[in-house]
């Protein structure tokens, strides 16, 4: 069957099997998957990819950047996340603002549609448009990756530093629990590893940003020989093809990006650390409790996937059924991982607690039942596979988008070097047994490799302070 001919049907198929899988108590075999593409590489090294959707009448452009908060240097972090936000404020042909102006006029949906994220691996950029509106999204794209340093000032670096610090004070220094992302960072990785610090960057270093130092990050990182273009949906290839080589064709080849500094860490952290956040914005104490796990790129990801569904992932998770259901000493859990693609991840699991509750009970009855992570069963795991493969193809009932269909074979390509990723990931699900997923609870999720963050409500006139156990 062809995603591309009947995604609703597939989706169904997904769900159905699942269901025979559960009932059975082994794994079932996933749907045929195939997402179809053709891939291209300009003389300039942008690699294009190509997936043709005729049912909407609808396209995708969507660009990935091989650049993400790990290629950052210390005494300048947050240049990644910090560009996302310069790449919206004009080219040389397109001025401040009218890059959203001009895609909204012509149908997209600021937000949904059209958006650029970083995260600690990549950065991208998409638009989704009407199908005859495809050459304007593939100029306004080009017209950026070609020419934005020509129209960069410094009152724009200026702006957008503001912007992104006013990000950080309302999404991480001033919202309750906000900091638990980047303290986790901090335990779990040295100091010098380029997973130790947040993406958003420090509002030391965010200050110190010149327009030299801007200029030279693009000139790195922003060229397409470290990208991957993937024009997606309702689109003529051939047509496509000729409007790519056209806006894209003439963009000069980038030097060499510098290689990614040492991403490898022991398995194991080696001992326990505990950290006590006296939190003026928590409205009720939280626990959080994080092991580094094998990396998104390594044949064990399917597994810490599974793992982290089965202990935290919704009602009929273990920690949901024990601390919120039975013990009543939480009001909500979660279990996931990170997925971050090189050196290692992190695997998280969260509990928060009822106001005015002891944090200290709420993180005894949260490690007790981590205690027991090496004796899953049988119908667990097809529950948990049966979740994730429907998120999965879920996900991809859409062209664009995070976790659409352009997204995957972006991700694909830059991860794996294989835009086909995207067809053996339900296979990947398939092959983990439970032999692994214990082994993988048994090895790595033990005292000595993991991190427990333990925030404590206090009053909004005291300062928040922190106190750590080595």
């Amino acid at each position: 069957m062809r995603l591309r001919y009947c995604a609703v049907s597939l989706l169904c198929l997904a769900a159905a099997n699942a269901g025979a899988q559960a009932k059975s108590g082994q794994p079932g075999k996933s749907p045929e998957l195939r997402i179809d593409y053709t891939k291209e590489t300009l003389p300039n090294g942008l690699t294009v990819v190509y997936h043709v959707d005729h049912s909407t009448p609808v396209a995708a452009v969507l660009l990935w950047y091989n650049v993400g908060s790990k290629m950052e240097q210390p005494g300048k972090t947050g240049f990644a996340h910090l560009f996302e936000h310069m790449m919206f404020k004009g080219s040389k042909n397109v001025a401040d603002g009218q890059h959203w102006a001009l895609l909204e006029a012509a149908g997209g949906r600021a937000g949904a549609d059209i958006n650029g994220t970083t995260s600690w691996d990549r950065t991208n950029y998409f638009e989704q448009i009407p199908s005859n509106q495809l050459e304007l999204a593939l100029w306004l794209e080009s017209d950026r990756m070609g020419t934005l340093t020509e129209t960069l000032t410094q009152e724009k670096l200026d702006n957008q530093r503001e912007v992104v610090k006013n990000e950080r004070r309302q999404s991480v220094d001033n919202q309750p629990y906000g900091t638990w992302v980047e303290k986790t960072e901090e335990l779990l990785f040295p100091d010098n590893h380029p997973y130790h610090h947040s993406v958003i960057g420090s509002m030391t270093d965010l200050s110190n940003a010149s327009v030299a130092d801007v200029r030279s990050f693009f000139k790195t990182y922003y060229a397409p020989n470290n990208a991957v273009l993937v024009v997606a949906g309702d689109i003529d290839v051939p047509q496509a093809k000729a409007m790519v080589r056209k806006y894209f064709g003439p963009i000069p080849r980038g030097p060499v990006a510098p290689p990614l500094a040492n991403m490898r860490v022991p398995a194991n952290v080696g001992h326990e650390q505990r950290l006590v956040v006296q939190d003026a914005q928590a409205p009720a104490p939280a626990i959080y409790v994080a092991y580094r796990v094998q990396s998104a790129k390594s044949p064990e990801a399917p597994a810490i996937s599974l793992l982290g569904d089965i202990m935290g992932g919704g009602r009929s998770s273990r920690l949901y059924d024990a601390l919120v259901r039975r013990q009543q000493v939480a009001t909500n859990v979660a279990g996931f991982n990170f997925g971050l693609a090189d050196g290692a991840d992190m695997l998280v699991f969260t509990a928060t607690g009822k106001p005015g509750s002891n944090p200290d009970s709420l993180e005894k009855a949260l490690l007790a039942e981590l205690a027991g992570v090496s004796s899953f069963t049988q119908p667990e795991l097809d529950r948990a596979r049966a979740s994730e493969r429907f998120a999965f193809v879920d996900g991809l009932q859409t062209t664009g988008g995070f976790g659409g269909r352009a997204d995957r074979l972006a991700e694909g390509w830059t991860f794996f070097h294989d835009p086909n990723h995207v067809n053996k990931v339900l296979g990947e699900f398939d092959r983990v047994t439970l032999a692994q997923l214990n082994a993988v609870g048994r090895d790595r999720l033990v005292p000595t490799n993991r991190s427990i963050l333990v925030y404590v409500p206090a009053k909004k006139t005291a300062q928040t302070s922190s106190t750590r156990t080595p």
